[in-house]
């Protein structure tokens, strides 16, 4: 069970007496959620997209790093990996006159060699997660919708599984936080920004690829383009991201529970 799902049902100062009451009370409740427990296969895809995810944040910092060194100099390098990698293989081209002295071009260098070596550290880790998504019958079946992939595929089986620890799509949108949160009171709905509950990397990762899908998906004709096109047309488009996010999780949650496969014209029932 969730510990603020418990946490009600402590009476008065909290010891391990009253924790363990407040557990056997909270058990008895019918409406309580309790969370499945997860297997060793699970638990080590995680493990592995916590250290992909690290490896990509060192790769972050320290292009970040880069970028600001040149920038000291004098040296302005547009946004994109490809043309700070094209500003570094000129630079090195230019031993002299480029302002940037000799012992900075070798801690330049070196900086270089670190970041290759965490493309191909995060290129291995990409590749065994493809292989995986190969191997698991789920993965396959979640990698067909659009806007999943390999990384979104795997990450989604092993935080849930087979989905049947939720009743509905609904209720696993709600605990992703893709869905508002609600300050109602007095018969009057409120509904404000996303609750962003859950796991901010599989949320991260869900929106990430509603993104990147919600420009071809909007120009289909099928029942899913056409309410893309309508909500593009009164709302933000990033407040269409989440909607799509939040759509594409409903249907992971169908092809889980049904086990049947990616079908374009049922995306608007799901």
């Amino acid at each position: 069970m969730s510990p603020e799902y418990v946490r009600p049902y402590v009476k008065a100062q909290k010891n391990d007496d009253r924790d363990a009451e407040a557990i056997a009370e909270a058990a008895t409740r019918p409406t309580m959620r309790f969370v499945a427990l997860k297997t060793e296969a699970q638990l080590d895809v995680q493990v592995l997209h916590r250290v992909r995810d690290r490896l990509v944040g060192q790769r972050t910092a320290l292009t970040n790093q880069m970028r600001s060194i040149l920038l000291e100099r004098g040296i302005v390098v547009p946004q994109g990996r490809r043309r700070l990698l094209d500003a570094l293989e000129v630079l090195s081209d230019q031993p002299d006159g480029s302002g940037v002295g000799p012992r900075v071009r070798l801690l330049l260098d070196d900086m270089l060699d670190q970041w290759r070596g965490l493309d191909r550290r995060i290129a291995a880790l990409d590749d065994e997660f493809a292989a995986m998504a190969r191997n698991d019958p789920a993965a396959r079946r979640l990698a067909t919708i659009p806007g999943v992939g390999v990384l979104n595929a795997t990450a989604l089986v092993a935080a849930i599984g087979d989905g049947r620890t939720f009743s509905r799509g609904r209720d696993l949108s709600a605990w992703l936080g893709l869905v508002p949160r609600q300050a109602s009171t007095g018969g009057r709905p409120k509904l404000l920004g996303i609750t962003k509950r859950g796991s901010k990397y599989l949320r991260k990762l869900i929106i990430q690829g509603a993104r990147a899908a919600l420009p071809s998906l909007s120009r289909t004709t099928t029942p899913l383009g056409s309410w893309l096109r309508g909500l593009l047309s009164r709302a933000h488009g990033n407040t269409a991201v989440v909607a799509l996010a939040s759509k594409l999780v409903r249907i992971a949650w169908a092809l889980l529970r049904n086990e049947t496969a990616f079908a374009a014209g049922g995306l608007a029932a799901a």
